[in-house]
């Protein structure tokens, strides 16, 4: 290239550079869709139609909610880099499906090639028990699984997931042995613990919502008691250092400008700020957090790393 074209180049160049920016800062100017790699109905949706209900008073553009379900959200995850990075399709996002579904298995896709931009909220683990359980405390539960090993069994939702880990996990903190047993999603597991099919079930708390006193729920693994359930402790004040669940964000296209990506992360953020959008939430059990793009290597890095060592004493990737 000569001089004369060169200095052509950089001057295109340059000059796009503004524009882009000023699109950025002006995005969204038309509807956004927003895929969800699940069935609707699940905490997944919950969560984005209570977004999509403020996306527009935020951005004055409606974000149209699709579904993609198949493989716990793999066949989504694993097409989302072949869509146009301009914004205007997002996608939800899943830990620890997301760092353990690779370990696992060849499911289309690695953890590093996901771009979240976000991550806006976790439902809590907990455990719960039919309301004619004899187990009236956590620590009821915990002295009949040291004296009959293995003989207290845990529903959750499928396998090598968050409840999955956080079964795993508790049984190492309370040196006990119980048994897990994986069924197709949460409403399969909680139907398990209404039905009495196990003795109790390690499910997300918001599954707690719709219940009524048909469930008591032992403990939840947050820092600080729900809004939702004040009378449930926490793992944490009963002794055990148990915090964590699903996370649930934000996903672009990895084709998709940094400008752009920060833009979507921050109508995300101003999203959870706003009153009735916490509101909902909170009362609908899950926990706001705060992830924002500028902060996600270092929160994936940590999470990867938690997950990595969940996978091991689960015996997955080797």
């Amino acid at each position: 290239m000569n001089v004369k074209r060169l200095a052509v180049a950089l001057g295109a160049t340059l000059a796009a550079a503004p524009l882009f920016a000023q699109s950025a800062a002006d995005f969204p100017t038309k509807p956004v869709t927003y895929i969800i790699p699940f069935n609707a109905g699940g905490e997944s949706d919950i969560s984005a139609r209570y977004q999509q209900a403020e996306w527009e008073a935020v951005t004055g553009q409606p974000v149209v909610i699709q579904y993609q379900a198949g493989a716990g959200g793999a066949q989504a995850w694993s097409q989302l880099n072949a869509i146009e990075g301009d914004g205007y399709t997002i996608m939800g996002i899943n830990l620890p499906h997301t760092v353990l579904q690779p370990i696992e298995a060849n499911v289309g896709y690695k953890t590093d090639e996901l771009t979240p931009v976000n991550y806006f909220h976790y439902t809590p683990d907990a455990i719960f028990v039919p309301k004619d359980s004899e187990f009236q405390t956590l620590a009821d539960l915990v002295e009949n699984a040291r004296a009959n090993p293995g003989a207290v069994t845990f529903s959750g939702s499928g396998s090598n997931s968050s409840n999955n880990l956080a079964q795993a996990k508790f049984d190492q903190l309370a040196g006990i042995t119980t048994t897990y047993i994986p069924f197709s999603g949460t409403g399969p597991a909680i139907t398990a613990v209404l039905g009495s099919q196990t003795v109790a079930g390690f499910n997300y708390a918001t599954s707690a919502v719709n219940q009524g006193d048909a469930l008591r729920m032992l403990a939840v693994a947050a820092d600080e008691r729900l809004p939702a359930f004040p009378d449930v402790p926490t793992f944490k004040e009963l002794g055990y250092d148990l915090v964590g669940g699903a996370y649930r964000g934000v996903a672009v296209p990895d084709a998709t400008p940094e400008e752009l990506r920060t833009r979507i992360s921050d109508i995300v953020t101003e999203i959870n700020q706003r009153p009735d959008f916490v509101k909902k939430m909170e009362e609908g059990g899950f926990v706001l957090t705060d992830i924002p793009y500028a902060k996600m290597d270092a929160f994936m890095a940590e999470k990867i790393a938690e997950y990595q060592e969940g996978a091991k004493a689960l015996g997955i990737g080797g």
